[in-house]
C-alpha cells in the first residue's frame, strides 16, 4: 500500500504530469466563466424569449388581453423565468451536469441536445478537415517559400498569402458562390447534399456530399493557409540564421536534410498558433454555413440569436466551446509529444 503511495507521489511530481493538471484547471475554470457569459448575455437583449411560442399558441384562438398575459404568465412558469436569475442559473448549472440542455423556446418541443448533436457532426465535418488541411498546405508552402526566399515560388506566394490571410471568411465563401455557382454554375447554390436524396453511406449520397462540400471547404482552407504560409515562412528565415545551420552546411549536409530540421524546429510555434486559431476558424465556419446554406450548428446558432431562444444560445455554445477545449486540449498534447523540452520540465517550470 505505502508503495502504491509512493509511485502516485512520484508520479505527480513528474513535470509533464504537474503542467498537465494545471492545463486541465485552466480548461476548466475557462469553460465555467464562459457559460457563466452565455447564460448572462442573451438575458441583458431586450425582448420577450417566449414572444415566437406565444405567438403560435394564440394564432388559432380568440386572443383577449387577459388570455394573452395567463398564457404568457403560464409559460415563464413552465420554463422557469420568473424566477430571479441567480435561481435560474444555479437550476441551469445543475441540468449542464446531468447533459440537460433544456428545450428550444424557437423549436419546442424539441430538446436542444437533440438539436446539437443532429447539426454538430456537419460542423465538424467542415471544420476538422478544413482547419487540417490548411495548416498542413500552409506551413508546407511557408517554409519552403522561407528556405528558397528571394526565389520566383517566394515571390509568388508572399503577395498571395497576405491578400488571403487578411480576406474574411464569409467574403471569401460569398465571392466563391457568386463566381462557381452563379456565373460559372459549377457547384450547387447550397446545401450539404442534393435534395432528393437521402442520407445514407451509399455512393449517390457521398458524390453529392463531396459536390456540396467543395466551395465551402475551400473557403475556409485558403483564408487560413495564407496566414499559416506567411508565419511559417517567417519562422524558418529566423531558424536559417541560427548557428546550427550554419554548422550542418559546413558538414555538408544535404539541402533536403537541412530543410526537415528547420522545418521541425520552426513548426513547434505553429502547434502553438493551431490552438489559438481553433476558436477564429470556428467563427468563421458558422458564418461560411449561412453563406452556404450549410446544415451545420451556423444555423442553430444564427436563429437562437435573431429569436432569443435562451436554451439553445446556451447549449450551443456550450458544446461548441467543449469541442473547442478539447481541441486546444489534444493541441497541447501534441505539443508534448514534439517538444521533449516539456516532458523534462524544461518549460512549464
Amino acid at each position: 500500500m505505502e508503495g502504491e503511495k509512493a509511485v502516485y507521489r512520484g508520479l505527480l511530481k513528474r513535470p509533464v504530469v504537474k503542467l498537465l493538471i494545471r492545463k486541465v484547471v485552466f480548461l476548466f475554470i475557462t469553460y465555467f466563466v464562459f457559460i457563466t457569459i452565455i447564460f448572462a448575455l442573451p438575458r441583458l437583449v431586450p425582448g420577450n424569449p417566449l414572444a415566437e411560442m406565444l405567438a403560435n399558441i394564440l394564432q388559432t384562438m380568440q386572443a383577449t388581453p387577459e388570455l394573452v398575459r395567463a398564457v404568457e404568465r403560464r409559460l415563464m412558469e413552465e420554463f422557469g423565468l420568473h424566477k430571479p436569475w441567480h435561481e435560474q442559473y444555479i437550476e441551469f448549472l445543475g441540468r449542464m451536469l446531468r447533459g440537460d440542455l433544456g428545450t428550444s423556446y424557437s423549436l419546442y418541443p424539441r430538446k436542444v441536445s437533440e438539436l446539437v448533436f443532429t447539426y454538430l457532426p456537419w460542423t465538424l465535418g467542415l471544420l476538422i478537415p478544413a482547419t487540417l488541411v490548411s495548416w498542413i498546405a500552409g506551413n508546407t508552402l511557408g517554409a519552403l517559400a522561407g528556405y528558397r526566399r528571394g526565389g520566383r515560388f517566394d515571390n509568388a506566394l508572399l503577395p498571395v498569402s497576405l491578400i488571403l490571410s487578411q480576406t474574411p471568411y464569409y467574403w471569401l465563401a460569398m465571392i466563391l458562390l457568386y463566381t462557381f455557382s452563379v456565373k460559372l454554375r459549377l457547384f450547387p447554390l447550397g446545401g450539404a447534399y442534393p435534395s432528393h436524396v437521402v442520407p445514407s453511406f451509399t455512393l449517390e449520397f457521398i458524390a453529392g456530399y463531396l459536390y456540396h462540400y467543395t466551395l465551402p471547404f475551400l473557403s475556409i482552407v485558403l483564408a487560413a493557409a495564407g496566414g499559416w504560409a506567411i508565419g511559417m515562412r517567417v519562422l524558418v528565415i529566423y531558424e536559417l540564421r541560427s548557428d546550427y545551420v550554419d554548422f550542418a552546411d559546413s558538414l555538408g549536409l544535404s539541402d533536403r536534410k537541412l530543410l526537415q530540421y528547420v522545418f521541425k524546429n520552426s513548426v513547434l510555434p505553429q502547434v502553438t498558433g493551431l490552438a489559438l486559431n481553433l476558436g477564429t476558424i470556428l467563427g468563421g465556419s458558422l458564418i461560411t454555413e449561412l453563406v452556404f446554406s450549410y446544415p451545420g450548428t451556423g444555423y442553430l446558432v444564427f436563429r437562437a440569436l435573431t429569436r432569443l431562444d435562451y436554451p439553445m444560445i446556451q447549449g450551443t455554445f456550450a458544446i461548441l466551446f467543449l469541442t473547442l477545449i478539447l481541441a486546444n486540449f489534444l493541441v497541447d498534447l501534441v505539443y508534448m509529444v514534439i517538444d521533449p523540452r516539456i516532458r523534462t520540465g524544461y518549460i512549464g517550470e
